[in-house]
């Protein structure tokens, strides 16, 4: 049986990890004007994105505002009762649920 595994190497796995060999990599020397163009296309790309309508088409758009609306309306309702009212309405909620599963009595004398 001992034959079957001599060919698998006992022990946990090792993996290769930074920690074991640490180069330092070297920095590229960049003008200020790579930089700044750098700037340019990003600020440029992240316009592009705010600018919903290039990538959504119109029931997309129409489901998003609905999203919206409803999520407005749930705020709102929410900001309406206060905290003390919520916990009112919550233990209303469970009073009115059945007590199938409390525990019942054991014993007569307490």
């Amino acid at each position: 049986m001992s034959d079957d595994y001599a060919q698998f190497t006992k022990g946990k796995l090792k993996l290769k990890t930074d920690s074991e060999i640490s180069k330092k990599k070297k920095k590229k020397k960049s003008s200020k004007k790579n930089e700044e163009q750098k700037i340019a296309e990003t600020d440029r790309d992240t316009v592009q994105i705010k600018n919903g309508p290039e990538r959504f088409t119109k029931a997309e758009m129409a489901f998003k505002k609905m999203q919206e609306k409803m999520q407005n309306k749930r705020i709102k309702e929410k900001a309406q009762t206060t905290h003390k009212q919520q916990v009112e309405k919550f233990n209303e909620k469970l009073d009115q649920l059945t007590e199938h599963f409390d525990i019942p009595k054991v014993s007569w004398t307490k």
